[in-house]
C-alpha cells in the first residue's frame, strides 16, 4: 500500500467538504501526528475529530470512487461517512505505522473507541504497512454486536479477503447471514468459495427451513460450483415455495451452479416478473456476486426473516 498517495486521496476528499477552519485544524493535526505524538493525544484526536467534520455521507463521486478503486482494488467508501473519512485520514497520518509504536498506538485507540471511531478504525486496517500483522484485529471486528462496527470491519474492503484464513472468513459469512448484512459487499468472496461454506450454507438453509422460517435469498451466492446433488436439490426447492426475493436469489444461485435445466423449467412456470428477470439473468451467462445486490431491497432483507 503506497501511504503517501492514500494520504493525498483522502486530503483530496476532504478538501471540498470541511469549512476553512476545519481543514487548517486538521492540516496541524496530521502535521503533529506525522511528528509523533503520545498514544493518549493520538485517542484524543480522534475523538475530537467530531468538531471538524460531520457524520453525514461522504457521497462519494465516480471519479472518487474510480480513485479508491484505482489505490486499493476492492475499496468502497460509498458507505462512509466524512466523519470516517477524517479519522482514518488522521490514522494514515502517523509516520510510525509500519513499527511497531504505531502498532500499540492503534490498539490503544481501539480499547477506548466508541463505535464511530470503531468504524474508521477497522475500515483503516487495509490501508496499513504490513496488514497481516492486524489480522485477529479484524477477528475481533467480526465477533462485535454492534452491526455498524461489523460491517464497517467485514464489508466493501479487501482487507478480510485478504488476510483472514477460511475459518475467520466464513464465519463472517455467515454472520452477515444472520445479521441480513449485504453479503455481496464482501469483497473477494468468489474467490474463496469451496465445499467447505456449501456446506454450512445449505446447513444453515436446512435449519432455516426446519424452523419454518425463510431462507436468505443472499444465502445462494455461498454456494458456486460447490456442493453437488444437495444443493442442486435445495435451489430447486426455493425455486418451487421460496418468496419473491427467495426465488430470486436462487435463480442467480442456479445461474452459478451451471443448473441450466432447472432454470429452463422454472422460466417455464414462473409468473412473477422480478423473478423471471432473475432467471432470464441467471441463464444468460456469469453471474457475480456484484449482482446480488438486487436482491438488497425490503422485500429481500427484512427483520421478520432473521
Amino acid at each position: 500500500m503506497d501511504l503517501a498517495a492514500a494520504r493525498s486521496l483522502f486530503a483530496a476528499w476532504l478538501a471540498p467538504r470541511l469549512g476553512g477552519q476545519a481543514r487548517s485544524t486538521f492540516d496541524a493535526w496530521a502535521e503533529a501526528l506525522a511528528g509523533g505524538v503520545d498514544d493518549g493525544e493520538f485517542c484524543v484526536l480522534l475523538s475530537r475529530a467530531c468538531r471538524l467534520a460531520e457524520q453525514r455521507p461522504l457521497k462519494p463521486n465516480a471519479t472518487e470512487c474510480a480513485a479508491a478503486s484505482e489505490l486499493l482494488v476492492g475499496l468502497n467508501p460509498e458507505r462512509w461517512s466524512e466523519l470516517e473519512t477524517m479519522r482514518v485520514a488522521l490514522v494514515l497520518a502517523r509516520s510510525d505505522l509500519n513499527q511497531q509504536s504505531g502498532a500499540a498506538a492503534l490498539e490503544e485507540a481501539f480499547r477506548y473507541a466508541d463505535m464511530g471511531e470503531l468504524c474508521a478504525l477497522y475500515r483503516s486496517l487495509a490501508f496499513l504497512p504490513d496488514g497481516a500483522r492486524f489480522a485477529w484485529r479484524c477477528g475481533e471486528g467480526h465477533r462485535t454486536n454492534m452491526v455498524s462496527v461489523f460491517e464497517a470491519n467485514a464489508l466493501d474492503t479487501p482487507y478480510p479477503a485478504t488476510h483472514l484464513d477460511d475459518t475467520a472468513l466464513f464465519q463472517i459469512v455467515i454472520k452477515c447471514l444472520h445479521l441480513a448484512s449485504p453479503l455481496w459487499r464482501l469483497v473477494g468472496l468468489d474467490g474463496r468459495l469451496n465445499s467447505d461454506l456449501a456446506r454450512m450454507a445449505l446447513d444453515l438453509a436446512d435449519e432455516r427451513r426446519s424452523a419454518l422460517r425463510p431462507v436468505q435469498p443472499m444465502l445462494w451466492l455461498c454456494l458456486g460450483q460447490n456442493g453437488g446433488q444437495r444443493a442442486a436439490s435445495s435451489l430447486a426447492l426455493e425455486l418451487k415455495q421460496g418468496s419473491v426475493a427467495g426465488r430470486r436469489g436462487a435463480a442467480l444461485g442456479c445461474g452459478r451452479a451451471g443448473l441450466t435445466e432447472e432454470l429452463e423449467l422454472a422460466l417455464l412456470e414462473e409468473k412473477e416478473l422480478l423473478v423471471r428477470d432473475s432467471l432470464t439473468k441467471a441463464l444468460s451467462g456469469h453471474i457475480t456476486q456484484e449482482m446480488f445486490a438486487a436482491l438488497e431491497t425490503p422485500d429481500a432483507i427484512t427483520k421478520e426473516n432473521n
